[in-house]
């Protein structure tokens, strides 16, 4: 028999937005099937047109053992189904084989699917992972050149750093020293621009295959400017070793729907005067404090403040960034900025154990919830094995259902609309794309298992 630990683990509680495992049993308006989707993301539309028969995104992910694709479009996701023999794959690392292709895009990668529709589904015949970016090496600067002018300064590194993302990105967090001047709106916005065309001026996006800010650079060439240059590896790269910085009415704006970890770094007598509500008190970085932050695979965004943004959260973030977190953000202006912003304000003994629990994916089931089908699964509720039929060998859930998740579209009349439908399988991938499969045929009372499902010797174990 495996020996694992036979514990249900599921992260619970939050930090200042109270991010519980909601119940999925109805779905919201919001959650349902718009009714003209866009094939196209919308960060997409600032370089493309959409066209018939193409989807436009960022890849999700791939599953072999249904043949099945999985693409994020803003806030829904496609599934599209595939036949190895003639699918083809551009622009990736690996060659020949199509699984490895597939396996090679990496998450949120953009991405670009032709396909082709039958009985109601669609079939992907070609996918092109988005390429880099192309650009002379006189017009790129790298990541050692950028952070050598960050630390001089605009005014003593003689330059000008712009963000090209869209505003609600430059608001999440952007490098130290940038202005905001968005892609799409460069038209409008050039007064942002230094006077000075021969001065040094340095466009950055969302990474090596981002085209907002290279776009930015051939409209700033076309309008005289003699010295612009690109930073191709973009906000990804600062952030994978700098932290990043906002202001502090523009983090309250950016992370109201996002779960985050909150950081003052003042001394406890100055900060329990008033703090903003959800912080931890984090003055310094050590070993223990460090071992205290969420696992780094979780890349929680954790947004550091002090009293008006001349303290120590510099430091404190810099540290928390070198020891290989992401995602780390200064409050530029700190807790004087939020007083200033006459945001909510808190008082008295600051919390000292960091809790921080990822937003759930929309249908998501909590493993709680799931747990209570083993001993049984109610009168008005499906449960539904996605795995294929040699998989069941492994195990099942007794009273459980397999449709496996590249026929569910086919099996509708197994599945009325009037039960709650719940799908599983053995790591969640196949479950959440028979999810998203029912959901586009007009199903809203749906939820899905996102967690890995051992069977063994008749003892089923569950790893989130």
């Amino acid at each position: 028999m495996v020996q694992r630990n036979r514990h249900w683990r599921f992260i619970s509680g939050s930090l200042a937005l109270g991010a519980l495992m909601v119940s999925w049993s109805t779905a919201s308006a919001a959650d349902q099937a718009p009714s003209a989707p866009s094939s196209d993301a919308k960060i997409c539309l600032n370089c493309h047109k959409p066209q018939t028969g193409n989807l436009r995104g960022h890849w999700e992910s791939v599953a072999m053992k249904s043949s099945s694709i999985q693409l994020k479009i803003d806030d829904r996701s496609e599934i599209l189904k595939f036949d190895k023999s003639k699918l083809q794959v551009l622009n990736t690392n690996e060659k020949g084989d199509v699984e490895k292709q597939l396996r090679g895009i990496k998450k949120g990668h953009e991405v670009r699917i032709e396909y082709t529709e039958k009985d109601g589904a669609k079939y992907a015949q070609l996918v092109s992972s988005k390429p880099p970016v192309k650009l002379t090496d006189a017009e790129k600067v790298s990541t050692g050149e950028v952070e050598k002018l960050v630390a001089q300064g605009p005014q003593k590194g003689k330059y000008t750093l712009i963000d090209s993302r869209p505003g609600p990105k430059f608001k999440e967090g952007a490098i130290p020293t940038a202005i905001s001047l968005p892609f799409p709106m460069f038209d409008k916005l050039v007064d942002r621009l230094p006077a000075d065309k021969n001065s040094l001026v340095i466009f950055y996006c969302s990474g090596v295959t981002c085209n907002m800010s290279p776009g930015s650079l051939q409209k700033a060439k076309k309008l005289g400017y003699t010295n612009v240059k690109v930073f191709v590896d973009g906000m990804p790269e600062w952030f994978n070793k700098h932290y990043g910085v906002t202001l502090a009415k523009d983090f309250k704006e950016a992370y109201k729907d996002m779960p985050f970890v909150l950081l003052d770094t003042r001394k406890p007598a100055e900060a329990e005067k008033g703090f903003i509500p959800g912080a931890v008190g984090f003055p310094a970085v050590d070993a223990k404090s460090l071992k205290s932050l969420p696992d780094m695979k979780m890349k929680a965004p954790i947004i550091v403040y002090d009293a008006d943004g001349k303290g120590n959260a510099a430091s404190v973030a810099a540290k928390i960034a070198e020891a290989g977190y992401v995602n780390v953000v200064v409050l530029r202006d700190g807790y004087a900025g939020w007083e200033q912003a006459q945001l909510p304000v808190a008082n008295g003994k600051l919390a000292t154990k960091i809790v921080y629990v990822p937003k759930p994916k929309p249908g998501e089931v909590a493993v709680e919830e799931f747990r209570k089908y083993l001993t049984a699964i109610p009168a008005d509720t499906i449960l539904v094995d996605v795995r294929l039929p040699d998989e069941l060998k492994e195990g099942t859930i007794k009273g459980s259902m397999n449709i496996p998740a590249a026929e569910i579209d086919q099996s509708l009349a197994k599945l009325p609309k009037d039960k709650k439908i719940v799908t599983y399988c053995n790591t969640g991938t196949q479950a959440e794309m028979a999810y998203h499969t029912l959901k586009a045929k007009g199903y809203t009372n749906i939820g899905f298992l996102n967690a890995k499902v051992y069977f063994d010797e008749g003892e089923i174990e569950i790893t989130k």
